[in-house]
């Protein structure tokens, strides 16, 4: 690997209004390395990395950016991709109704006198797709691929840009694990062929195994740049790096006591909403006992988030049918208001685009969901509501300068916690936890755990959809596996192992 820095950012500061987010952060890059940057949610890691892109531009933060030994002052995110400085942000930046080879292109057309040459754009975007590893027609609109080989798209694009230095945030947040390995073996093989690459990430095993480096910051500040080649670093020494203390323990213990069976679903079938002959839901039994935390695993695509979307108000999906029983009485579950009456709550898997109004603050969206807590004669109490959203800001320790900061502002980790808020303080009977703690660092999931332990200890239902098995074997007491829409298996999370759960799902796919 080559000692030379290609990239050195000295006493980088940012303020925004209420909040330090970095403050006199330096941080270097060797060139050819594959650099991860670890931390909490709020420590400052996708903000250092938007100064660097250009998305916050010079003038915006106090520090200086040194690029291959200059002093550089980037104005904008054009600036940066000149000098083959990529980000890819966790929220894909991909037009669904455009083809592969319109988004690779964009803003960068092959053209000459104001004409698209598409001859030329769909031969380069074949040379582009076969690097990353892709095998798709340049036409196929990005609506049509998965979420894994968008990812891929995104990458293909950046290499269309000549990059140097290529930055990825949370790159595998939303990605199954074999799709998660293959952009893992993808890194690998750029930094073979010279690539310097940025990695954001909490998934801690997968930064284990493809980092060079590791640099940790926390409240905004550095911390550390761990060597790994010089020493092997453990997961539970990175972990003690960004929470700055041990966590013996990555779930906390709970003992289960169950009641009565207090959620239903019986012979449950939904379908496609566009695509009104294809099964999404295909004949779903399941039961979820008071005080017991269930899980649902499968591949991504299987029709967990469906199957939960379509039973909470029938948000999703087509010709539903089957019965809904809550409490042992059937529940009228039609609509989301008439679910939510019900006791039934859905954090969504789509915190930004469902979950949240993010331009409202944290107060208005933590009573969104019961404004009937806050209000008497259909007029809202503000002293109510103020009262409420600090409660649940202390109870759930979001991390804010006040109530009345917007959503958008906070951090990944954050923002999930006011999406819990919301349904907490709708208090349901059975509450749905779709990926709840996608994207966010393991000091927020654990308190994530907690909340969950003491939901069920005061006698409410969780039904826990995760993809990652681990999750589901240390919070849950009991797991269904669905495969293709469908249940394929049930068992007790003591009889559950990763093995046992791909074996289901695997001898489910053979069988259709």
């Amino acid at each position: 690997m080559s000692t030379n820095v290609i990239l050195e950012m000295r006493n980088i500061t940012k303020t925004f209004p209420g909040v330090k987010a970095l403050s006199d952060v330096s941080f270097s890059v060797e060139e050819g390395e594959i650099h991860a940057l670890c931390g909490e949610n709020g420590a400052g890691k996708s903000t250092l990395m938007k100064v660097l892109s250009g998305v916050y531009p010079y003038g915006t933060y106090d520090g200086d950016i040194y690029y291959n030994g200059e002093l550089k002052k980037f104005g904008s995110i054009k600036d940066t991709e000149e000098e083959g400085i990529i980000i890819i942000h966790q929220e894909l930046a991909l037009i669904p109704m455009l083809s592969i080879a319109e988004n690779i292109f964009l803003g960068n057309e092959v053209a000459k006198g104001g004409v698209i040459n598409w001859a030329e754009a769909t031969r380069r975007t074949t040379e582009l797709l076969a690097k990353v590893g892709l095998k798709e027609n340049p036409s196929t609109l990005i609506t049509n691929i998965g979420v894994g080989k968008q990812q891929l798209v995104e990458i293909a694009k950046a290499l269309s840009k000549k990059v140097k230095l290529l930055i990825l945030d949370e790159p595998t947040a939303s990605l199954n694990e074999s799709d998660s390995n293959a952009l893992l073996d993808l890194l690998l093989e750029f930094k073979k062929q010279g690539l310097t690459s940025i990695i954001i990430s909490h998934k801690l095993n997968e930064i284990s195994r493809v980092a060079d480096k590791i640099t940790v910051l926390r409240d905004g500040a550095t911390v550390e740049t761990l060597d790994c080649h010089a020493e092997k670093i453990s997961e539970a020494r990175i972990i003690r790096g960004m929470v700055g203390r041990e966590l013996s323990d990555r779930f906390p213990k709970r003992v289960s006591k169950l009641g009565e069976t207090i959620f239903e679903v019986r012979n449950w079938t939904a379908y496609h909403p566009i695509h009104s002959d294809r099964k999404i839901s295909n004949g779903i039994n399941l039961n979820v006992k008071r005080g017991e935390v269930v899980g649902i695993a499968g591949l991504m695509g299987a029709g967990r988030t469906e199957f939960a979307m379509s039973v909470f108000g029938r948000s999703y999906g087509q010709k539903i049918s089957g019965e809904v029983l809550i409490n042992g009485k059937p529940a009228d579950v039609s609509t989301v208001e008439r679910a939510i009456k019900s006791g039934l709550a859905y954090v969504t898997e789509d915190r930004k685009q469902l979950g949240l109004v993010l331009i409202n603050n944290v107060m208005h969206n933590n009573t969104l969901a019961n404004h009937k807590g806050i209000s008497k004669n259909f007029v809202i109490d503000e002293y109510t509501e103020r009262k409420a959203a600090n409660e649940y800001r202390q109870k759930l320790r979001i991390r804010t300068p006040s109530i009345y900061q917007d959503v958008v502002n906070l951090s990944g980790g954050n923002q999930q916690k006011v999406v819990l808020a919301k349904w907490l303080f709708a208090n349901p009977d059975v509450l749905i936890l779709d990926e709840p703690t996608r994207g966010i660092d393991v000091g927020a999931k654990y308190e994530i755990y907690t909340i969950v332990n003491d939901l069920v200890a005061a006698g409410k239902a969780v039904i826990f959809i995760s993809s990652e098995m681990p999750e589901l074997l240390g919070t849950c007491d009991r797991i269904y596996v669905m495969n293709e829409g469908a249940i394929v298996a049930e068992m007790p999370v003591a009889e559950a192992s990763q093995e046992n759960i791909m074996g289901a799902i695997m001898r489910s796919g053979e069988k259709v």
